[in-house]
């Protein structure tokens, strides 16, 4: 761990450096007054930084250009979007927009702008940035590498400029889950098109939002460091600096928060627990919006056949693997949907445990080895790593007489050898981005290989999945989405495998973050005693 040390050191040597911090401590109100450890009133250094530990690098801080939750925890201190979710829900609240209207026939949206909210680097936010932000992600602009356009803007027709601080958003359908998409980390969130336009419309390793804190520096397989943004038209942050650090090792994530070199961590599964705790630590639990998958490549012989993918997920023991793997920090998954999602029917049923019915099966389909791909590193919905859940796999199949060969990459390699196609059998999860059903089932049809990562192609349902778009929430769109989950379980493109539990590890001197149900960290209320 020396060699952490020394990355810390440096980082908040850095940090302090740029944010002009003298002394053992500071008096700004905004970032806190109480005495800290060093006494005397006035706030050490390290009150004046949160040090968030976590298992991979971003893929990058442009929301336009990433899919992943490294990234996404990250973005959400630097950017906002035209609407945002509640603390402790999906709900919509105002954010950028201070209020909108929606026409009769829910095809133009007309928001309101916040007045006087300037960009990192200066620039004025107005009705012309956000028409900026929006057509970068619409046809003809748009560019494959933007993932979650499709998502937010899919039934985006134009936008139109109506004034400085007004907007008109006109669809070509209606869209029941638009207000919820626009509060998204992904896609939705504003950012500066004078940055946009001095870093060639890609501002992963620069980004340059609204939010509470702006970007300061980052040395990849590090950190990245992030100081107050002292011009935020909102409440300013109460932390000056914010330091997300990238230890890819959960047991070494735990030494860092239990000697006091993190103050904040995730990643941690079931086994971790008590150490933690016994460590004067806490634990912050809660139920996941997400859900933990193994997906078929459903282009490529045998696993094109419906059969042959169930007699796999026959071989597989669910509920076994989940207790052996999660020890009650996650629960099985009978449904792509969180119980607690729109649309999840108790009723839906998995293809259920029958290892000889599987050997059988597989012998007759002439199946006897198969090719995996998985990540090494934790995932919130998979706290034991991609690696763990395939060995695990790996020697269920074996006792159905499949060899399955595994390769694993750290995550952002895996994301590319998935775009690539090659593999019979992927790992892969999802945290609901903003509690609608669509969010999680539209998976099965978007056209992307990293969103639709069995690449299942059914026309009946999109059909469905467009036909859930168009309807008002309640009883009839609630019945599509139940609907599209008994088709997906009776084609067995997934395998689900269990939802997570939320678990964060934090000091206990530690108060008023905000670990969002969307998988998400907002940290500018976050403090230390």
């Amino acid at each position: 761990m020396k060699g952490n040390k020394r990355v810390l050191a440096l980082a908040l040597s850095a940090v302090l450096t740029l944010t002009g911090l003298a002394g053992c401590g500071q008096s700004d109100k905004s970032a806190g007054s109480t005495a800290g450890a060093s006494g005397g009133g006035a706030k050490s250094r390290a009150q004046d930084t949160i040090i968030y530990a976590q298992g991979a690098d971003p893929r990058g801080l442009d929301p336009a250009l990433v899919d992943d939750g490294e990234s996404g925890k990250v973005i959400v201190n630097i950017y906002e979007g035209l609407l945002k979710y509640s603390k402790d829900s999906t709900q919509i609240e105002p954010s950028l927009a201070e209020k909108w209207d929606i026409s009769d026939d829910g095809l133009t949206y007309t928001f309101y702008l916040r007045k006087g909210v300037k960009f990192q680097d200066g620039t004025d936010f107005n009705a012309e940035a956000v028409k900026i932000n929006i057509d970068r992600q619409l046809p003809p602009k748009v560019t494959e590498d933007m993932v979650y356009a499709g998502f937010v803007f899919g039934s985006v027709k134009d936008v139109e400029v109506v004034d400085d601080l007004t907007v008109k958003i006109n669809l070509t359908a209606p869209s029941t889950p638009f207000l919820n998409n626009l509060a998204m980390c992904m896609g939705a969130p504003m950012i500066s098109p004078k940055a946009l336009e001095e870093n060639g419309n890609n501002v992963n390793e620069h980004p340059v939002g609204t939010g509470p804190y702006t970007f300061v520096s980052w040395t990849k397989g590090q950190n990245i460091v992030l100081k107050r943004n002292d011009n935020y038209w909102g409440e300013k942050a109460v932390t000056t600096n914010v330091i997300f650090k990238f230890i890819p090792d959960n047991s070494a994530r735990v030494v860092a928060l239990n000697n006091g070199e993190a103050d904040i961590i995730d990643g941690i599964d079931a086994t971790v627990v008590q150490q933690i705790e016994g460590s004067g630590n806490k634990i912050y639990k809660a139920q996941g919006m997400n859900i933990n998958y193994l997906a078929y490549n459903t282009t490529k012989a045998p696993f094109n056949d419906v059969k042959v993918r169930t007699a796999i997920s026959q071989a597989i023991n669910v509920p076994e693997l989940v207790q052996s793997l999660y020890q009650g920090y996650a629960e099985p998954a009978t449904s792509v949907l969180p119980t607690f999602i729109p649309g999840y029917d108790a009723s839906i049923a998995q293809v259920a445990f029958d290892q000889a019915a599987a050997k059988a099966a597989l012998a007759g389909a002439g199946v006897s080895k198969l090719h995996i791909i998985t990540y090494t590193n934790p995932r919130p919905y998979n706290t034991a790593n991609g690696q763990a859940l395939a060995e695990a796999i790996q020697g269920y199949l074996k006792n159905v007489g499949v060899t399955a060969t595994i390769d694993a990459f750290d995550w952002t390699t895996y994301k590319e050898k998935v775009k690539a196609g090659d593999y019979d059998i992927c790992f892969y999860g999802w945290i609901g981005d903003n509690g609608d059903p669509d969010n999680f089932m539209n998976l099965m049809a978007d056209k992307d290989p990293r969103m639709n990562v069995a690449r299942y192609d059914n026309a009946a349902y999109k059909e469905l999945i467009a036909k859930g778009l168009t309807i008002p929430n309640g009883d009839e769109r609630n019945k599509v989405y139940t609907d599209l989950e008994k088709m997906a379980a009776k084609e067995a493109v997934w395998l689900p495998i269990s939802h997570a539990t939320t678990l964060v590890g934090y000091r206990s001197n530690v108060k008023d973050f905000n670990y969002h149900t969307t998988g998400v960290i907002f940290l500018s209320e976050a403090s230390k005693d």
